[in-house]
């Protein structure tokens, strides 16, 4: 396993509890990647991709059937947009199953490589990250996981200060703590009301992976 040095220290004590040999490279994901694939050659090693991968595309797409499941007539579903996985294995399950659903990706604008990509039909690089949403901050994305995506019926950008808005209202109304790429969807309804008034809108909070000073100093401080 291969990590930035600048990864979620969190993550990264999880990741080591359940016996992983992890090395730290790199100042983001972009740089632990590109070792990450260097390895898995050099040692003959299986590498995991994740969005290209297929196995983590048909995985997160299990979550699309429980969502259709839990409510037949829902009219969008707003998913975290990072590698692609996610958002495109749910993509293509929602419209499966509810073709009259709209799927949209979120994205920070401090890590908007994939919204850009996907806004411009090519791949799309960026040369730096300025999120606090670690689990969606990608600069570099892969080719072939950019056409799986155009199942997408749109991708929008959201703020910092509507990732933090968004994590504090599902702690304050859900009493859940969630990690920032996990609030994107409901940063997205905060800042787009009009898009979404009057419709049935589900999101998929994707994970609680947060230090808690972090947590605290986002959400609980004034």
């Amino acid at each position: 396993m291969v990590a930035a040095i600048t990864a979620n220290p969190l993550k990264l004590a999880q990741i080591t509890a359940l016996g992983a040999d992890l090395r730290l490279h790199g100042q983001d994901i972009e740089d632990a990647r590109l070792l990450a694939r260097e390895l898995s050659e050099a040692e003959g090693a299986y590498h995991v991709e994740d969005s290209l991968d297929l196995a983590t595309c048909e995985g997160a797409a299990t979550i699309g059937p429980e969502l259709v499941r839990d409510d037949p007539d829902l009219d969008v579903v707003l998913v975290a947009l990072a590698g692609g996985a996610l958002a495109g294995g749910v993509g293509y399950a929602v419209h499966a199953l509810a073709p009259g659903a709209e799927v949209i990706g979120i994205q920070p604008t401090g890590a908007p490589a994939m919204a850009l990509s996907w806004q411009r039909r090519t791949v799309v690089e960026t040369d730096r990250i300025d999120t606090i949403a670690d689990g969606v901050a990608g600069r570099c994305p892969i080719p072939e996981v950019l056409d799986d995506l155009l199942v997408m019926d749109d991708v929008l950008l959201v703020g910092e200060d509507a990732i933090k808005a968004g994590m504090r209202a599902v702690y304050e109304h859900a009493g859940l703590v969630t990690e920032p790429s996990a609030a994107l969807g409901i940063a997205a309804v905060m800042e787009h009301p009009a898009r979404f008034t009057g419709r049935r809108v589900t999101t998929v909070l994707c994970g609680s992976n947060v230090l808690p000073t972090d947590f605290a100093r986002w959400v609980l401080e004034p």
